[in-house]
């Protein structure tokens, strides 16, 4: 009767409460099999730890350029360790996914270079990284040629068209792990793999990058274990752990992370300079606690596709799907729809609930978003926070959580809302 109390103080009706319980005690089964892969990828965060040695030295902070920064080298060796990489670039300076990816991109490809995506056209504010939609400082402005093979009407690979876009200037593939605001699966590791042993049987030089943000830690394995030659995420999504206040990584072929390292400072330099700044202790506590994180961002998915399928709404992945990211997407088909379930969302956080996220013009974007993140740190995706482009197919991307309750409460307040505004009608 507490908790009833609880949740109705906040908002949520008996109705709604006892609709998701119901969910809740069906998916038990689920969740157990999340916590036995969260505790398999805690051991091996803990065991990558006590590898590189990790003590309260490496927290202290550097200034200035950073010349002998112990924290952050043995931070990078903890990521190649835990990853399975030759080396790891991990910094306060790449200042999101999309900055890393550049760095990645940047650092690896040049002038006639191609870069080929064989999963479809990449995540909107690559668009303008690459130049698909013209922006100062892309690198098709620097002389690379991107080419792209879109997948097939099931969402598996063009292998035929893979093969024939394929030629002697092909330098580098990059694979988006997660869908974007897109409707399509989420690609597994296996499916990764797979993928990058077709591409490399055909040619072994090409390198095979994989943006793998939010995908981090919620397989057993990840797609450095399966042949890829970098990948690359953000500290404020699955890895950062709630903890990291900004950053991103790379990990992978040591040749490959020290051309995108000169990249990111200059030639000459590279990991040398970079100064940690008081961020490593962070930066290492959140590693530690992702994979926990993970599991709830995680469950709190799974439950969303479960209480927005049972009335009638497209999700993906849908209820019973394998999971390979922490996004749920639920396809409303109105703006409306999309709208209503973001403030819900926001409602729900612990910062600036008060606040009614609308949409605007984001940059980056090719149309109008709304965001919903009540967060401790500004847009951290794995806390919890939902966003969607105001375009067709109205479909709202959901994430995080940091604890699997926090996860269960926005869904909740998200359905609410819903139902208060009429947009649904019932409950199942």
């Amino acid at each position: 009767m507490e908790l009833l109390q609880l949740y109705s103080e906040m908002g949520i009706s008996r109705q709604v409460l006892e609709y998701g319980q119901n969910i809740e005690k069906e998916l038990r089964e689920r969740f157990e099999a999340i916590d036995e892969t969260a505790e398999y990828n805690q051991m091996k965060v803990i065991r990558a730890m006590q590898k590189a040695r990790v003590s309260d030295i490496h927290f202290a902070a550097t200034t200035g350029y950073g010349y002998n920064d112990l924290g952050r080298d043995v931070l990078e060796e903890v990521y190649a360790h835990t990853f399975h990489g030759e080396d790891a670039l991990v910094r306060p300076q790449l200042i999101s996914g999309t900055h890393a990816l550049h760095v990645a991109l940047s650092g690896n490809l040049r002038p006639g270079d191609e870069l080929l995506s064989p999963v479809g056209k990449p995540y909107d504010t690559l668009e303008e990284v690459i130049g698909i939609r013209d922006s100062v400082g892309s690198l098709k402005e620097y002389g690379v040629i991107y080419r792209q093979v879109d997948l097939l009407e099931d969402g598996s690979f063009d292998y035929d068209g893979i093969r024939k876009a394929i030629n002697d200037r092909t330098r580098l593939v990059t694979i988006q792990r997660s869908k974007g605001y897109a409707t399509r699966p989420t690609l597994s590791v296996d499916k990764i793999g797979r993928l990058i042993s077709f591409i490399k049987d055909i040619r072994p030089d090409i390198i095979c990058m994989v943006d793998n943000c939010y995908g981090e830690f919620v397989e057993r394995a990840e797609p450095t274990d399966v042949g890829a030659d970098m990948i690359v995420g953000s500290l404020i999504k699955n890895p950062g752990g709630g903890l990291a206040p900004i950053g991103g990584y790379i990990v992978g072929k040591k040749e490959c992370i020290d051309r995108a390292s000169y990249r990111l400072s200059a030639p000459g330099l590279g990991k040398e300079v970079g100064a940690s700044l008081g961020m490593n202790q962070s930066f290492f506590q959140g590693l530690f606690l992702s994979p926990t994180v993970v599991a709830g961002a995680l469950k709190g998915a799974i439950f969303a596709a479960n209480v927005y399928e049972r009335l009638g709404f497209l999700v993906v992945p849908d209820s019973i799907q394998s999971r390979h990211d922490i996004i749920q997407a639920v396809t409303f088909g109105t703006p409306e729809g999309v709208i209503a379930f973001c403030q819900g969302i926001q409602a729900a956080a612990p910062v600036d609930s008060f606040v009614t996220p609308e949409p605007w013009d984001m940059p980056g974007y090719d149309a109008p978003v709304i965001m919903a993140a009540g967060a401790f740190v500004q847009g951290s995706s794995i806390e919890l926070s939902a966003d969607a482009p105001i375009k067709p197919p109205y479909a709202v991307y959901f994430q995080g959580g940091l604890t699997w309750y926090h996860a269960k409460l926005g869904i909740l307040k998200s359905l609410q809302n819903l139902l208060d505004r009429g947009i649904v009608r019932g409950l199942a």
